[in-house]
């Protein structure tokens, strides 16, 4: 239900939800309060108010500069959010190509406060516990570790204080043997994951960034660790991950 005037502010919650949302997908990156106001046609209490909500709910997140975003759990719940669903579009293509040419699993992965979220998997026979929109601790998946490499290092922080359970043994429960790995990581520009989330099975992931440079998400390769090549299979998943880079930056996102 709307106002009086057509074209005046919506009056329900629902409606004022909707605004807020719709006014995040149509613009170029992240809002602040009274440009959402200003959208909206929102009082900015009012926007202040639904925004505090949806974050909390993580329907929305804060950004650098505590600016606001569609959050990552609108694609858990199964909506289409604008990022995850067009990063997909252009990942797939060389996922699947990456698929073939490995014959191993892939994962492309995007980062939700301290953990990974899977936004796209194809599958590869493998028993493991990722699935589309599924979440792991960040620190013990190569996907994850990849994206905490080139996150701020509040988010590392984020994680350390939220705390390091060990998946497996060999997964890394220490802040020190998290910041070595990470800076090894940057250095390569390659994460893997040893049997750190599933005894038995192996991964090697690198990032991808957006048109901005920041990391968007992450792409891996995955098999049962007797066949898994990490250094012949890290050229493949670097290649898959710049090509996806590339094209997020020459389509603007």
């Amino acid at each position: 239900m709307r106002s009086a005037d057509r074209n005046g502010p919506p009056i329900s919650v629902v409606g004022r939800v909707s605004a807020v949302l719709s006014a995040l997908e149509a613009a170029p990156g992240p809002l602040g309060i009274s440009e959402l106001a200003a959208a909206t046609g929102l009082a900015k209490g009012t926007v202040h108010r639904l925004v505090a909500q949806l974050v909390e709910e993580r329907i929305l997140k804060r950004t650098e500069g505590s600016r606001l975003d569609l959050g990552v759990r609108l694609f858990e719940l199964g909506s289409r959010v604008t990022l995850p669903r067009t990063l997909t579009d252009v990942a797939r293509p060389l996922m699947d190509d990456l698929h073939r040419a490995t014959d191993r699993q892939v994962h492309l992965a995007a980062l939700d406060g301290v953990d990974v979220v899977y936004i796209a998997i194809v599958h590869g026979g493998l028993p493991l516990s990722s699935t589309i929109g599924g979440r792991l601790p960040a620190h013990a998946t190569g996907v994850g570790k990849a994206m905490l490499a080139y996150s701020p290092r509040s988010v590392v922080k984020e994680r350390i204080e939220a705390g390091l359970p060990a998946m497996t043994p060999r997964t890394i429960v220490t802040p020190g043997g998290l910041a070595r790995d990470l800076q090894n990581i940057r250095s390569v520009g390659t994460s893997y994951d040893h049997e750190e989330s599933h005894p038995g099975i192996s991964c090697v992931a690198a990032p991808v960034f957006g048109a901005d440079k920041r990391i968007r998400a992450a792409i891996s390769v995955t098999g049962h660790t007797q066949r898994m090549d990490l250094d012949r299979l890290g050229v493949a998943v670097r290649t898959a991950a710049f090509t996806i880079s590339r094209l997020l930056r020459d389509a603007g996102l």
